[in-house]
């Protein structure tokens, strides 16, 4: 069997866990493996050919049928699963897997393009290697990297970025008045006082500082805190304008079930607001910009 192919099998990594997890006990021919995952021969060949390309798998050859094993990397890569350790599990596809390495240095490199540009970027990289890119090949290990908490994606533009950090810099606040000032600008109605999405700050404030959602909310909230009487969270519902994500947030967790792993894709995660006792908020108003800032956990 012939491994090699110039782009990428269109598999999710919840399929490459579930394979790779299904071979730890025993060798399985493919036919157990249909079984084991509950899915058509076709689909079966394709997850088991993209997963030994990355040596999650190794074929024994020599029987009447070919059997997969899991490999060494296969149990490391279940291992970190297991500890939930997702930078790991990242670090082990960028070595392995050709496409995902490539996809994330081309995010680092580019660090706010979306869909089309990534794609022209990797094509004019990889003209000379054997590896080839098209849109459903981004699509494929750019789903993974969102899951594994590598790169992000705004929800509203559709741009990657790379989200390697958890910290907030000590300039979050001048960074978030100079967002708001551009999203009030763009906002369309002249009113005194402008209380603005935190779901669309939210984005914009991740990709500028390439951090995680959860460390943006964090920050906000302690700034709030801070600047009491200066900063004022609302809770009043959602408008229709702060609604059009096109894109939801992509996660990976470990299941209770016999999948080991289960994958989620929720838009309500992207518009969801800040909570601070009990209570959701989503919207900011700026009301003195003289604000101080003190980070809590440096």
């Amino acid at each position: 069997m012939s491994d090699e192919r110039a782009t990428v099998r269109p598999v999710t990594l919840s399929r490459l866990v579930e394979l790779t997890h299904a071979c730890a006990d025993r060798s399985k021919e493919t036919a157990e493996l249909e079984d084991a995952l509950d899915v058509s021969h076709r689909r079966a060949r394709e997850t088991i050919l993209e997963a030994s390309r990355i040596g999650l798998l190794a074929e024994d050859d020599t029987g009447v049928e070919p059997t997969y094993t899991t490999t060494e990397i296969g149990s490391r890569f279940l291992g970190a699963i297991r500890t939930e350790d997702w930078t790991q599990v990242s670090q082990i596809l960028s070595t392995h897997s050709p496409h995902y390495g490539m996809f994330v240095d081309a995010v680092d490199d580019t660090e706010h393009a979306d869909l089309e540009t990534l794609l022209e970027y990797l094509e004019s990289k990889q003209e000379f290697t054997p590896y080839s890119f098209n849109q459903t090949s981004v699509e494929v290990v750019g789903d993974w990297a969102e899951r594994l908490g590598r790169v992000q994606r705004n929800a509203f533009t559709g741009s990657y970025y790379p989200a390697a950090q958890d910290s907030i810099p000590s300039h979050f606040p001048f960074v978030l008045l100079k967002v708001y000032d551009e999203l009030e600008q763009t906002a369309g109605v002249d009113l005194r006082q402008r209380y603005l999405s935190i779901p669309r700050l939210r984005e914009e404030m991740c990709e500028r500082l390439g951090c995680s959602r959860e460390a943006f909310d964090e920050a906000l909230l302690s700034l709030c805190q801070q600047n009491v009487g200066k900063l004022e969270l609302s809770g009043a519902p959602m408008d229709t304008a702060a609604k059009d994500s096109a894109l939801g947030i992509k996660a990976i967790t470990l299941a209770d079930e016999d999948r080991l792993v289960s994958t989620s894709q929720s838009s309500q995660q992207v518009m969801a607001g800040v909570e601070q006792f009990d209570k959701q908020y989503y919207y900011l108003a700026v009301h003195d910009r003289d604000v101080t800032f003190t980070q809590e956990n440096t």
